[in-house]
């Protein structure tokens, strides 16, 4: 890669891919000024977010988002999905969008219940829609930068879109495939992190393999059948973008969301587990937002009612674990909308 790209938010993941890109080409990392670019460009390192990694040679940082923008090639978006409306909203005359943008944010937001590519669509114009690349798959932000092997999805109706994000980032351990399936990679990369929420209970309660098992595979069938009900491919669910990230973030021991339910699950509240956190754990505005999905689509979804359910209703664990196991028989395979 010799173009320059634009990385616009520097949390773990956002700096995690400015890292990467920085091996190949120029890239320059927005961040906020709260975020102390000047900090991070001078110890060449984002203490905050992913200490101990040092920024890649081609990884310029600045708190200027129209120094980002300009002359870049491809634009990562990696603010929070909850942020993105209000700072494209700040950002849209900042400089030109006019290129591929990789949504790596993964959310849905609440309130609108809309997806990142949608957002963009309606604050930068249906021309950002049609750029818009899903940017989603297994993928811890340390290990990528560790050089451990990972495989990531590029989804976007316009190949050309999608295959010039996979150019971009397809090299040395990353390997990226591309999808016309925007809306289900989006959907499964938001949706994994509630089951996230789930692994994490059953983790603080301290279940066996036999029930995260059971959650992961029932966790994906609900958000496959919300999936289809929003006009996506169910085949999505099943790559890299569905059950790979599925399991990654129910499993892996650098999951935020599945700290969380941990923590949960041990009796600590909400409030004081997300103001100890470090990074915004997404699954928690995703829960409401796929709740009040589900509901719209006519969708059952028990798994994200339950997590719903001990985030904001105060549902004990064991109760909602309990319900779960309780609700009527029924076929594994059975009407895609139940």
């Amino acid at each position: 890669m010799s173009e320059k790209a634009a990385v616009l938010g520097a949390g773990s993941w956002g700096t995690a891919l400015a890292i990467h890109l920085g091996l190949r080409g120029p890239v320059t990392l927005w961040a906020r000024d709260e975020d102390e670019p000047g900090r991070i460009a001078e110890q060449r390192e984002n203490r905050r977010y992913l200490p101990g990694v040092a920024l890649t040679s081609g990884v310029s940082v600045t708190a200027s988002v129209p120094d980002a923008l300009d002359g870049a090639r491809v634009i990562v978006l990696a603010v929070p999905t909850q942020f993105v409306r209000g700072f494209l909203e700040r950002q849209r005359a900042a400089g030109s969008w006019d290129a591929p943008l990789a949504i790596a944010a993964k959310g849905i937001e609440v309130g609108t219940l809309a997806l990142p590519s949608a957002i963009a669509g309606e604050v930068l114009g249906p021309g950002a829609l049609r750029r818009a690349v899903a940017f989603s798959g297994p993928s811890f932000a340390r290990e990528v930068v560790a050089g451990e092997p990972t495989a990531v999805v590029a989804a976007c109706a316009d190949g050309a879109q999608a295959e010039a994000v996979q150019r971009l980032f397809s090299h040395d351990n990353l390997r990226v495939y591309t999808s016309p399936d925007a809306i289900g990679v989006q959907l499964a990369g938001a949706l994994k992190n509630v089951v996230a929420i789930a692994a994490g209970v059953l983790d603080g309660l301290n279940h066996g393999s036999n029930a995260l098992a059971a959650l992961i595979t029932r966790g994906n069938a609900e958000i496959s059948r919300l999936g289809a009900a929003l006009g996506a491919r169910r085949e999505t669910f099943m790559g890299l973008a569905g059950m790979g990230d599925l399991v990654l973030t129910c499993t892996g021991h650098l999951s935020r969301n599945r700290l969380l339910g941990r923590e949960l699950a041990r009796g600590r509240s909400l409030a004081e587990i997300v103001g100890g956190m470090n990074m915004v754990a997404e699954g928690v505005e995703t829960t409401r937002a796929a709740a009040m999905l589900a509901r719209r689509a006519g969708v059952e979804m028990p798994i994200v009612a339950q997590v719903h359910a001990i985030l904001f209703e105060g549902m004990d664990p064991r109760r909602a674990l309990a319900a779960l196991l309780a609700r009527p028989l029924k076929a594994e395979t059975e009407d895609p909308r139940t």
